[in-house]
């Protein structure tokens, strides 16, 4: 009883981080370009993450984890976001939340895929639905909406849910921060040679919010959010702690709207709630 309640408790902070990505990108993009934010971010973690392997003198991986922790890198440490970051120099943060609620979806999908499982066909309705939901909003008449935008967080929602997969996975073997750590340092030479290649050419012209939002993102988003997640995960059942991804797009919402003073339109709600009500349905055949 006492692991299930940390492993909630755990996985609720781990969302709680996780609610404030997608705003604090919208704020660190106004004064970085997507591929050095997406590289600044991995780095400065990357860093981080080493110091506390060595800190707790943990092991190196074995060569069989290698490939995992190349896809959890692609999913988590590149992939989504620098697909979240591009994203949001074309929509919203507001908007772009509505996508989040899809991410237990993906997740699902792929831990069906890795792990051979064989859900309902009632899993594959919902899932439908769910998917025909978000397409349906983004095709409609919202200013806030671009094609461009919406593709690029679709994409960031399928290799995030890869690397969520992939990670939850290989953390029964590693544990669940040393997988984030590791892949952090297996993507650093690659973010480092990235960072030098789009430093950008006038600091003076970078406010401190937007250095606020590297901050958060790196330190939060990037490395502390999956301390939290990966526990939660581990000690309180993927299956489980995973509902607790529901909750994010309205934590997400809530945030776009009291930080950046961002209209939340009420078909961005309904289209979050239908989403949110049809994952919920597919998670329980799955």
């Amino acid at each position: 009883m006492k692991a299930s309640t940390a492993g909630w408790t755990n996985g609720l902070l781990g969302v709680l981080i996780f609610s404030g990505s997608l705003p604090a990108t919208r704020i660190a993009v106004a004064g970085f370009s997507p591929l050095f934010l997406t590289a600044a971010r991995a780095a400065i973690a990357a860093a981080l993450g080493a110091i506390l392997l060595a800190a707790l003198r943990q092991s190196l991986p074995a060569r069989r984890d290698l490939a995992s922790l190349a896809i959890v890198a692609l999913g988590v440490v590149l992939g989504f976001p620098l697909l979240t970051a591009l994203a949001l120099t074309q929509v919203t943060a507001a908007h772009s939340i509505v996508f989040i609620a899809l991410l237990p979806l993906a997740t699902a999908v792929f831990g069906v895929l890795r792990g051979g499982e064989r859900p309902a066909p009632a899993f594959w309705l919902f899932s439908i639905l769910g998917s025909a939901v978000v397409a349906g909003f983004a095709l409609a008449n919202d200013t806030a909406a671009s094609l461009g935008g919406d593709l690029a967080m679709l994409g960031a929602i399928v290799v995030c849910g890869l690397g969520y997969a992939e990670g939850a996975a290989l953390s029964r073997r590693l544990g669940g921060w040393q997988v984030i750590s590791w892949a952090l340092l297996l993507a650093a030479p690659v973010m480092l040679v990235l960072a030098a290649v789009t430093w950008p050419a006038d600091w003076s012209r970078v406010a401190l919010p937007a250095w606020l939002g590297l901050g958060y993102v790196s330190v939060f988003s990037m490395l502390v959010g999956f301390v939290f997640w990966y526990r939660g995960l581990a000690l309180g059942g993927i299956a489980g702690v995973g509902q607790l991804q529901l909750l994010q797009p309205f934590f997400g919402l809530v945030l776009a709207g009291w930080l950046l003073g961002e209209p939340i339109a009420a078909s961005m709600i309904a289209a979050t709630g239908a989403v949110v009500l049809c994952v919920t349905l597919a998670r329980r055949y799955a």
